[in-house]
C-alpha cells in the first residue's frame, strides 16, 4: 500500500476514536506547505544535470517542524508528504515541542562526487533557505544524508541569515552536533525494546533478534542489543544476508562492514537471501531499512513474537492485520525508532542555549524520554482499548489536536 494511504488510514482510525470534529480532522490531515524545487548544477564534467528537490511542512501547532532530508532515487511527493505527516504524530508522541517536515532529493547519491553533492546541497538550501529556520523548520539528516550534508546546509543558510547552528541538527560535533546523535536512534529502539519487553516480563538478555538492514540505525541497535546480552541470529543489508542460530559476533560484524561495505561474504555466518530475512526463526524482528517490506506477502509467514519498527512505515496495513490475529506484538515507527528526532531536539536546544551537554546526560536524558513514551502510549492503548499502534496515533494526533484548538482554530 502506498505510505501515504497508509498514514492516512491510521490517522482516520485514530481520529475515529478520539471523536475528532470532521473540520478539525481535514485541517490536521492537509500539510502546512508543501515546496517542489528545481536544482541545477554544473556536474565534475562540465555537463549540467538537474534534480527535483521537495520539502514538506506538515503542522507547527506544537513547534518549529522537524524532519529529515533524503537523498534518494525514489523521493517522490506522496513519500515525503507520508514521512512528514508521520513526524508530526512522532514528535507529538515524544512530547517534543516540534510539528513535522520531510524533504528530500530524486537523486543517487552514490552516483555523485563529493563536490556535485556540495554544489547541489548548497542550491536546495538557496532555493528553500527563507522557507526554514530555527523556529520556524529544522532540517536533519535522512537515508543518503548526513552530517557533511547538515554542515553545508548550515554554512549556506548562515550566509543569508549569520551564523546559525540551530538551522540543522545532526551536524558534526565540531559544528555544534551532540554527543550521542551518531547512536541515538538506535539506542532509542533498545530502550523501547526494553520497555516493551518489561511489560511481557522479560528483558533483553537471551532474546534471540533480527534485524532487516545494517545501516547507521540496524548497526548501532545491534550493538547495543549485543551489550545488553541480546542474540542477534540473522542481520541483512542491500548486498544480502546472514545467519548464525548461536548469535552472529556484532563488533566482529561492525568492523567488517566497515572495511567491505556490505554484511556479504562475513565468515562466521551461514549466507541468506535479503528478502528471506524477515521471515527467519526468532523472539524479536527489528525491520530497519525502507518502509513496505511487511506485507500481505510475507506477514503469514513471519515467526517473532514482537516487531520493534526501526524503520519508518516498515509495515503496511494488511499486514497489520494479519499479524494482530496471530498475536503479534508490534511496537509501532512514530514511538520506537523517535530517539532520533529526541536527541535532535536535545542538539537544537544546546544550540539555542550555547551550552553542550555531555553524553551520559543525552544518554539518560533520552531513556527518560523513551521510557515515558511507552507509559503514555500503554495509558491511551487502554483508555480506547486498541493495539499498541493505535495508541501511539491516538496519543500523537491528540496532543496536536489540542495544541491546534488552544491557538485558537474553530471549525
Amino acid at each position: 500500500m502506498n505510505a501515504l494511504v497508509a498514514t492516512n488510514r491510521n490517522f482516520k482510525l485514530a481520529a475515529r476514536l478520539l471523536g475528532l470534529d470532521s473540520k478539525l480532522e481535514k485541517s490536521l490531515l492537509i500539510p502546512f506547505r508543501e515546496i517542489k524545487v528545481e536544482c541545477t548544477i554544473h556536474k565534475d564534467d562540465g555537463t549540467l544535470a538537474t534534480f527535483v528537490g521537495f520539502r514538506i511542512q506538515h503542522d507547527n501547532a506544537r513547534g518549529p517542524m522537524k524532519g529529515g532530508i533524503r537523498y534518494h532515487p525514489e523521493v517522490d511527493p506522496d513519500e515525503v508528504n507520508a514521512l512528514a505527516q508521520l513526524m508530526t504524530w512522532k514528535t507529538a508522541v515524544a512530547n517534543i515541542p516540534y510539528g513535522g517536515a520531510k524533504g528530500g532529493i530524486g537523486c543517487n547519491p552514490g552516483e555523485l562526487s563529493k563536490s556535485e553533492l556540495q554544489r547541489l546541497t548548497r542550491v536546495f538550501t538557496q532555493k528553500i533557505h527563507d522557507l526554514i529556520g530555527i523556529h520556524a523548520d529544522v532540517p536533519a539528516p535522512d537515508m543518503g544524508t548526513g552530517p557533511q550534508t547538515m554542515a553545508w546546509i548550515l554554512d549556506e543558510y548562515s550566509k543569508f541569515h549569520g551564523h546559525s547552528p540551530a538551522v540543522v541538527t545532526g551536524k558534526p560535533i565540531d559544528l555544534g552536533g551532540s554527543l550521542g546523535r551518531d547512536a541515538a536512534t538506535g539506542r532509542g529502539v533498545l530502550f523501547a525494546t526494553e520497555a516493551l519487553l518489561n511489560e511481557h516480563g522479560k528483558s533483553i538478555s537471551g532474546q534471540r533478534f533480527v534485524i532487516q538492514g545494517f545501516g547507521n540505525v540496524g548497526s548501532w541497535a545491534a550493538q547495543l542489543i549485543h551489550e545488553k546480552g541480546g542474540k542477534i541470529v540473522a542481520v541483512s543489508d542491500i548486498t544480502g544476508g546472514i545467519r548464525n542460530s548461536n548469535g552472529i559476533d556484532i563488533p566482529n560484524l561492525v568492523k567488517y562492514v566497515k572495511e567491505n561495505k556490505g554484511v556479504k561474504g562475513f565468515h562466521y555466518g551461514d549466507s541468506i537471501d535479503s528478502e528471506s530475512i524477515l521471515v527467519e526463526d526468532c523472539d524479536i524482528l527489528i525491520p530497519a531499512a525502507l518502509g513496505g517490506v511487511i506485507n500481505r506477502g510475507n506477514a503469514n509467514e513471519i515467526k517473532a513474537k514482537f516487531i520493534v519498527e526501526a524503520a519508518n512505515h516498515p509495515t503496511d496495513p494488511e499486514a497489520d492485520e494479519i499479524l494482530s490475529k496471530k498475536g503479534v506484538i508490534i511496537l509501532p515507527d512514530i514511538y520506537a525508532n523517535s530517539g532520533g528526532v529526541t536527541v535532535s531536539y536535545f542538539e537544537w536546544v544546546q544550540n539555542i542555549q550555547g551550552f553542550m551537554w555531555d553524553e551520559e546526560k543525552v544518554n539518560n536524558e533520552l531513556r527518560m524520554y523513551m521510557t515515558k513514551g511507552f507509559k503514555d502510549v500503554k495509558e491511551m492503548c487502554q483508555t480506547h482499548n486498541c493495539d499498541l499502534r493505535m495508541g501511539a496515533f491516538t496519543l500523537g494526533v491528540n496532543r496536536v489536536a489540542r495544541a491546534t484548538v488552544l491557538r485558537g482554530w474553530e471549525a
